[in-house]
């Protein structure tokens, strides 16, 4: 597949682009010359790269999270073009979501506490407010920026006398590999407009 990746300077983006190639994709500097655009920019520009890439007739794979996701869904169903978001491509992370919303069915109350790199532009994250989303009740969210984090996320669920602890960490941006060659894999079954979250795919 010929790629054009957005950000590939960036943190994720120069882990991602010698990831793909050596998945067997080229990168290409257009997306007159791509079958799929792939975006893992910063929040003030990811609805203009989808809408470039919609307009293009080309279908994407989102990762930058902070923006208006919603607003690239009706341009891109008139355009009858696939764009995949997902606040999270590590599938550890997937899971953790999954479980979290599960525990939040049987223990009274829950919080998030999520910690990323200080140079994260967005907080919450877009994993920690998809989090809460899925899971029962009012759940906080507390934001943690340092140096020296990559992307964690820890769960909280509690009733009386106990406390369940799901906690997710990205040690390295490899984590996000797998879970952005599966979208891209699975671009061509997606319907026309947005689809959300890596748990669409598995």
């Amino acid at each position: 597949m010929r790629i054009v990746v957005n950000g590939r300077s960036g943190k994720v983006g120069s882990v991602l682009a010698p990831a793909l190639e050596a998945a067997g994709h080229s990168l290409v500097a257009l997306e007159a010359d791509a079958d799929a655009m792939v975006d893992f920019t910063a929040p003030a520009a990811a609805a203009a790269n989808v809408l470039r890439a919609v307009e293009a007739g080309v279908p994407s794979v989102v990762g930058t999270t902070g923006w208006d996701v919603a607003s690239v869904d009706a341009p891109a169903r008139a355009a009858r073009v696939a764009v995949f978001y997902a606040p999270n491509f590590a599938i550890g992370a997937v899971l953790m979501m999954r479980f979290a919303a599960e525990a939040s069915r049987h223990l009274e109350r829950a919080e998030i506490v999520e910690l990323h790199h200080a140079t994260k532009l967005d907080a919450p994250s877009g994993t920690a407010l998809a989090t809460a989303a899925a899971m029962e009740g009012e759940v906080a969210i507390h934001s943690v920026r340092l140096p020296g984090l990559v992307a964690h996320q820890e769960v909280l669920v509690g009733s009386a006398g106990q406390v369940l602890t799901i906690r997710h960490d990205a040690l390295s941006r490899e984590a996000y590999v797998p879970g952005v060659l599966l979208a891209l894999a699975k671009l061509d079954q997606l319907p026309p407009g947005l689809t959300t979250g890596l748990d669409a795919l598995l």
